[in-house]
């Protein structure tokens, strides 16, 4: 991820998920994003990163990254699944970010501290680097739970009116 114009200062999370959308006139990405914090000073950094702004943030996906397969056992290039490419990219995919969501995991200490005395932004998620890093945390029902509210759809009813 990069500001637009820039070839420096650009971040990878330590854990990105892209949800491609639009159109391929007019495409952009929604990110989920995963950062770890070693200490208080690594959040705040990180956390800054990631703060609300009036300027632009640009998704780049790699050529390499693109035709590598979906998963281990599916085959099929990235760039198909996208929705947003119609032929094999000979390029870097660079896309404006409409939406980000960020889930900070945090020392037991740390985390114990910042529920506290911190009030989250909106895009903002915590967990402790425990929950996280377990075994089974994608069966967690806690943990499934706070990953489906940071979800653009939880933000609307459900339910037939």
């Amino acid at each position: 991820m990069k500001f637009p114009g820039s070839d420096r200062l650009r971040t990878l999370p330590d854990g990105l998920w892209l949800n491609f959308g639009g159109t391929p006139v007019e495409p952009f990405v929604d990110i989920f994003a995963i950062e770890a914090c070693g200490s208080l000073q690594n959040l705040l950094d990180k956390r800054s990163r990631f703060a609300p702004s009036t300027h632009s943030l640009l998704a780049v996906c790699p050529v390499l990254w693109l035709l590598a397969p979906v998963t281990p056992t599916d085959p099929t290039p990235r760039w198909q699944v996208t929705g947003v490419l119609r032929h094999a990219p000979t390029m870097p995919l660079v896309l404006p970010v409409r939406d980000i969501r960020v889930m900070y995991a945090l020392k037991r200490q740390h985390y114990q501290g910042f529920t506290e005395s911190q009030v989250p932004h909106p895009h903002e998620y915590f967990v402790p680097m425990e929950a996280l890093t377990a075994e089974d945390a994608q069966h967690n029902p806690a943990m499934r739970d706070l990953v489906g509210r940071s979800a653009v759809t939880a933000n609307f009813l459900s339910a037939d009116i």
